[in-house]
């Protein structure tokens, strides 16, 4: 038996509530044939899947506490292995003193504390839960929004696991006509054309596709985004994360390069996530502590979905600004930041008035290069009055492909986009092989088996070890 297998087989308990004092905690354990382990704890063997009020004593027979004992015989639980759930008062004295019981009585078996996810991954093993929605347990316990809640909900649920289940069958048979002719080489065109191989192929490439329009969606709402504000000294930047968070986080003040090093809030827009980073002015500077907080503005910058370019309109028309912000956008090319990141936002109408500021914005604009790459009209706000914020709010969700809260979202991962994407691009290959005059059905039929393979990662039904551990050791403890 292999050293994972043999852990596999060890019964494991837990805390499983968080850390720190509460109304109520929980011990869990989990294993195989727990029923005299119940009875030591219990002193009964309680009515299974009721709750049954007891009390709980340690060796010497003194009363550790009253509470809750829930008892799941296999494979009627959440891990698929008989479970005991111990329901009493959240003080951590108290379930340290009830979690070392449950691990001398469970000695004999070779209980031990459960690691990360254990339970979890358990759960996944013993065919409870698919891959996906074992991430989906943790993506609702980690949900900062309604929509993220909702939308892992629909993942725990199977939702994601059905489609990609639906699009794994079209694949298996698909799969299974090409191979079928592959003894009969002489009838290849033939079978092609008959079984309609081209359009069944093309039929999985648009399922494919629309599955990976509602994973991207999914994505986004798990991970959100990802906002850098960038630009020169005292453009407004500070101001701008005060008002799209609606609190007073940065400090604000006519002083050049006050912001010295990287802020970062989070915000929700439309149950979409948002981290924002407001960041020290970009320009040439001799002082030491403002020159590493610009190269850190650049380090956020190389890794934001989207950079927000804050210019100044009260400053348009001087000839060194413009300079200044002319350098800002040609090293933000010269770095890598595509235009679809790139969002310019023209700050303080409330100086120049509002007809004067879309003037000097479309000025600039064609100056920098920056009308293709900008929103349909010039973002023009005023971040100190929180002026113009709902169109810059539209505008990063219409920038990052996020549609309107689609019907039944469900929460999904950048691994999950990554493997369709995988998968995509062996379903485009295996079309190239369909190719006339002569089909290579050999070469179609191995692009056919690495795209299913492809896509069975996302539900676990391939997946490396060290996959699932990197999965399950970022669970909390008792999960």
């Amino acid at each position: 038996m292999s050293s994972s297998l043999a852990r596999r087989a060890e019964p494991i308990a837990a805390v499983a509530t968080a850390a720190g004092r509460g109304a109520v905690g929980i011990v869990r354990a989990s294993g195989r044939d727990l029923r005299g382990l119940v009875r030591g704890v219990c002193g009964v063997e309680p009515q299974p899947r009721h709750a049954t009020l007891l009390g709980f004593r340690n060796a010497r027979g003194e009363l550790i506490d009253s509470g809750l004992a829930l008892w799941f015989p296999a494979p009627h639980s959440y891990t698929g292995e008989d479970v005991l759930e111990l329901q009493v008062h959240g003080g951590p004295g108290v379930l340290q003193l009830l979690l070392q019981r449950v691990l001398e009585l469970g000695g004999a078996q070779g209980m031990r504390l459960a690691r990360p996810g254990e339970f979890t991954e358990r759960a996944f093993h013993n065919g409870k839960l698919d891959l996906a929605q074992a991430e989906a347990v943790a993506d609702l316990i980690e949900a900062t929004t309604g929509a993220a809640v909702l939308g892992a909900q629909r993942s725990l649920a199977g939702e994601m696991s059905r489609q990609v289940q639906a699009l794994a069958a079209e694949l298996r048979e698909l799969r299974a006509l090409v191979e079928a002719t592959l003894d009969f080489p002489e009838e290849d065109l033939e079978f092609v054309q008959a079984h309609a191989v081209a359009d069944r192929l093309g039929r999985a490439l648009r399922d494919l596709r629309a599955l990976q329009a509602r994973t991207r969606q999914g994505a986004l709402l798990r991970e959100g985004l990802h906002v850098v504000l960038a630009g020169q000294p005292n453009v407004g930047k500070s101001s701008l994360l005060n008002a799209l968070a609606g609190a007073e986080l940065a400090i604000v003040t006519d002083v050049p390069g006050t912001t010295r090093d990287r802020l970062r809030e989070s915000i929700q827009i439309e149950g979409v996530p948002l981290h924002v980073i407001d960041t020290a002015g970009l320009r040439d500077t001799c002082d030491t502590v403002e020159k590493v907080g610009v190269q850190r503005s650049w380090e956020a910058i190389a890794g934001a979905d989207a950079v927000l370019l804050v210019h100044d309109l009260a400053r348009l028309d001087e000839p060194a600004y413009l300079e200044g912000e002319e350098r800002i956008v040609r090293q933000l090319r010269e770095r890598g930041v595509e235009a679809a990141r790139l969002l310019h936002v023209w700050n303080k109408t409330d100086v120049v008035g509002r007809q004067r500021a879309l003037q000097l914005a479309r000025q600039a604009a064609s100056r920098l290069g920056a009308e293709a790459a900008d929103a349909p009209a010039p973002l023009l706000l005023s971040a100190r009055h929180q002026q113009g914020l709902q169109a810059l709010r539209g505008e990063l969700l219409r920038r990052c492909g996020w549609q309107s809260m689609p019907e039944g979202v469900f929460l999904a991962r950048t691994r999950h986009v990554l493997a369709l994407q995988g998968c995509e691009q062996h379903l485009l290959q295996a079309g190239a092989w369909l190719e006339p005059p002569r089909p290579a059905l050999e070469l179609l039929a191995e692009e056919l088996r690495l795209g299913h393979q492809a896509l069975m990662e996302i539900t676990g039904e391939v997946s490396a070890d060290d996959l699932l551990g990197d999965i399950f050791a970022r669970f909390c403890i008792g999960k």
